[in-house]
């Protein structure tokens, strides 16, 4: 690919994304949207309307799979409830306390300063994995992959790296986890996303790190030549389709082995919204050659106030993380106590 293909194709998604934003704000003039019915109302041109901002942070915290003492329950009980509850108490007094980082009194020398920090957690799931009905993950084939183990450069691995590309994905700026669905699930901050409409596709905006997936709406005068499988990315390759008034968006192409997977995941999502603050998300993990059956994830999501913001997350510029996290780890492997 040329270089002024590639700059052609970028100044095309940006064009698509700039006009998905301006085509449908909600509170313009003529939109068709009511407090009482927000979750029944539709854009100007037709399709359900899943504009807003949202964010996931109140699933923060709760296991991916879900512990055995639940069996096949998805939520907890009033008593599990409460005490979830009190737990979180205690976590946020320890998490949000003030520290002096100079002195040294840290929870530990990777840990989030606390006023980075933002979450909210009110999930009663016993476990994001929903299906199969135990929250387990389904057995692994005898050819899948192994599970990628990061050496180092992460909270649990620790220094010191080789290299810059021994760090996590997230570490260097480039995506949240491994990428996408990865950027649906919360981390300790940016839990935030916003969803833009326009005739023909939708547009997700992720606050961590700095991602906007474009989705185009399938029709039967829209479907074409499919993407060649040599083209990876780590938000993959997206279509979309209304199933009622769910937003059904099958991903490919992705170039993340989320969890291990093969270069032959596919990924189903389930954009449903109940009411004017609440939708229902749900993800599907195919791919046989991983795994002994398909799985399901989900999450709620909670509308937040349109003037909240999904800011900039500019993770790369004035970050001097990655070489002074280098230049540390060569100065441990010299012996030396300091680093100046």
């Amino acid at each position: 690919m040329t270089a002024r293909t590639i700059r052609t194709v970028a100044a095309g998604v940006f064009a698509m994304a700039v006009s998905a934003h301006l085509m449908w704000r909600p509170h313009a003039a003529g939109a068709q949207t009511t407090i009482d019915t927000a979750w029944r109302a539709r854009t100007p041109w037709g399709d359900p309307d899943l504009h807003g901002e949202w964010t996931t942070e109140g699933e923060y915290g709760v296991p991916f799979e879900r512990p055995a003492q639940y069996g096949t329950r998805q939520y907890l009980n009033d008593e599990e409830y409460a005490r979830r509850m009190q737990d979180i108490r205690v976590r946020d007094e320890q998490d949000l306390a003030p520290v002096d980082v100079l002195s040294g009194r840290v929870q530990g020398a990777t840990a989030p300063i606390p006023h980075w920090r933002e979450y909210n957690t009110t999930s009663r799931r016993t476990s994001l994995v929903i299906d199969p009905p135990d929250g387990r993950l389904p057995p692994r084939t005898p050819t899948a992959r192994p599970i990628p183990v990061q050496r180092c450069g992460s909270l649990l691995g620790g220094e010191p790296c080789d290299s810059y590309d021994e760090y996590g994905l997230g570490v260097r700026c480039i995506v949240h986890g491994g990428g996408f669905p990865d950027a649906m699930i919360p981390a300790v901050y940016n839990a935030n996303m916003r969803i833009t409409q326009s005739p023909g596709y939708v547009a997700i905006t992720y606050e961590l790190i700095h991602d906007t997936r474009i989705i185009p709406i399938d029709t039967p005068a829209s479907k074409g030549v499919p993407l060649s499988p040599k083209i990876r990315m780590y938000m993959g390759n997206a279509r979309g389709r209304w199933d009622q008034t769910t937003l059904v968006v099958e991903t490919t192409n992705l170039k993340a082995a989320n969890r291990g997977s093969s270069p032959g995941l596919r990924l189903t999502e389930r954009f449903t919204r109940t009411s004017r603050d609440a939708m229902q998300y749900q993800v599907t993990f195919s791919d046989p050659a991983t795994w002994t059956a398909p799985w399901t994830a989900a999450l709620d999501m909670k509308s937040r106030p349109d003037n909240a913001g999904v800011f900039e997350y500019a993770c790369h510029e004035g970050n001097q993380g990655m070489s002074n996290m280098l230049s540390a780890a060569r100065a441990m492997e010299r012996g030396e106590r300091t680093v100046r």
